[in-house]
């Protein structure tokens, strides 16, 4: 069976690489533009997730061995009823970090797109993360490592942000941006 997971996270992949699954990993150049006020936040992390598979199934499709099942994730941090995505800068960064370490926790959605031999399964899996608050000088100092660009929410909880996340109640995973144990536990259901 050819099995793809249409991403271009070495993170994600990483995570997949600890289950049996054998697999290839082919980035999406679907383009992330959803209008975030048109969706709610598991209707957006899907439709994303869905834009990535049906790209990387076209690019695909007339190889000698077509994929049989490909997957496709996209993760989105929530806070007070509003999304965040990756910062493309510096401040935009520091906005995100600021608001998300203000002593509120926020939730990670992650949603899940399989598609298996023309059969679409989706699902969004939900973490709910709680920061320590942050002074400005560590929120600024935080954003200057670098590890906030490029990543939903502003950071990223394997890296220097681990030390200011208090607890978080689902699947660490998740957070990280591929939910492993909903991933397998579905794949199980679908396959077996």
């Amino acid at each position: 069976m050819r099995v793809v997971l249409a991403t271009s996270s070495k993170k994600r992949a990483e995570i997949l690489r600890q289950t049996p699954l054998n697999f290839e990993v082919r980035p999406s150049d679907f383009e992330e533009n959803l209008d975030v006020n048109k969706y709610t936040f598991t209707e957006f992390v899907e439709k994303t997730a869905l834009g990535k598979v049906q790209d990387v199934y076209q690019k695909l499709r007339n190889d000698s061995q077509p994929p049989d099942l490909i997957i496709g994730l996209d993760t989105m941090v929530c806070f007070e009823n509003r999304m965040f995505g990756k910062p493309n800068c510096e401040s935009e960064a520091v906005d995100i970090i600021r608001r998300l370490t203000s002593g509120k926790p926020h939730h990670v959605y992650t949603g899940v797109v399989f598609l298996y031999r023309g059969t679409l399964v989706t699902f969004t899996e939900t973490t709910k993360v709680f920061m320590e608050q942050l002074t400005e000088e560590e929120i600024l100092a935080y954003v200057k490592t670098g590890e906030p660009i490029g990543k939903a929410g502003a950071y990223a909880i394997q890296g220097l942000a681990a030390s200011f996340i208090s607890k978080i109640e689902g699947d660490y995973n998740n957070v990280v941006g591929l939910p492993l144990y909903r991933i397998t536990f579905e794949l199980k259901k679908m396959l077996l």
